[in-house]
């Protein structure tokens, strides 16, 4: 039952996330990528820290700390600046596709940080999904883009390490405290960068820009994460994470539909073939 309840949690973690490139997408064309990773930062950590005393969570211990920062470095700053940056070279439908690869960088840290054996099935699934981002990758948009691309998978890196170290922490603080108090602890930093590098007039922002701003900051940075991490703790990070490759599948649709952006018959596959290995490493995790 706990393992169903994190396969739920874990879902509607993801089909959150899949609108987050897209929103990104929208935002950054009339925000900068540094001012949209801290505003959307400062913003879901002033929500969390209300909820942290409305509801009078006890502070972390002090050894908590180093994981509280590895977890605002890949999915705070890192992961949000990097796809921001990333989203200036290349379309929202293109990056989705990288997201193929987080099940994988998710498991490795599951296995770094997290203390989880998967089975060797496991990860002849996962590197299979994996490989078919890298094909298309490598085929279609590494020539177009090789700075978008690197900036990508850099993201997609750090975003794995956010992942399995919240959830790892999630265990003992619990999933929504995690994300609270790791936007706590870069609201120091990330206020003070929001208030310099906004735009000197918002009158030239649009209002899809401001949709995705509030998009990001709500659903991708805070509300996303409750499910998200309750999920890796109560399934298993390696297993559950397997779930992130139906968010191409979701972005994809997204995109076409709300940014008018070309699907091409390659992403579809690609995304198709990532999707179909879920299945074969869901069973073969344990």
């Amino acid at each position: 039952m706990k393992k169903t309840s994190g396969w739920i949690n874990g879902f509607i973690g993801v089909c959150m996330f899949a609108g987050s490139l897209p929103a990104t997408r929208a935002a950054v064309a009339d925000f900068s990528p540094a001012f949209l990773t801290c505003a959307r930062a400062t913003m879901a950590a002033l929500l969390g820290l209300a909820l942290l005393l409305l509801l009078r969570q006890r502070r972390p211990n002090i050894a908590d700390v180093p994981s509280l920062a590895l977890v605002a470095l890949g999915c705070v700053v890192g992961y949000p600046l990097l796809s921001a940056l990333a989203l200036q070279h290349m379309t929202s439908a293109h990056s989705i596709v990288f997201v193929g690869l987080l099940p994988l960088c998710t498991a490795i840290f599951a296995v770094l940080r997290g203390g989880e054996r998967p089975r060797a099935v496991f990860w002849l699934f996962s590197i299979m999904g994996s490989a078919f981002v890298v094909g298309y990758a490598s085929l279609g948009g590494i020539e177009a883009s090789p700075q978008g691309d690197l900036l990508m998978l850099v993201a997609i890196i750090v975003c794995g390490l956010g992942y399995a170290e919240g959830a790892r922490l999630s265990r003992k603080l619990g999933g929504w405290q995690v994300i609270s108090w790791a936007l706590v602890l870069s609201l120091p930093i990330m206020l003070p960068i929001a208030l310099l590098t906004r735009p000197v007039s918002f009158n030239h922002v649009g209002v899809p820009a401001w949709i995705g701003l509030a998009y990001v900051s709500l659903f991708s940075m805070l509300i996303g994460f409750v499910f998200w991490y309750r999920g890796l703790a109560q399934g298993g990070i390696a297993a559950v994470g397997q779930l992130q490759l139906f968010q191409p599948f979701m972005g994809l649709g997204l995109a076409a539909l709300l940014l008018h952006e070309k699907v091409s018959w390659m992403m579809l596959v690609v995304t198709l073939g990532t999707v179909i290995c879920v299945a074969g490493a869901r069973k073969s995790a344990h």
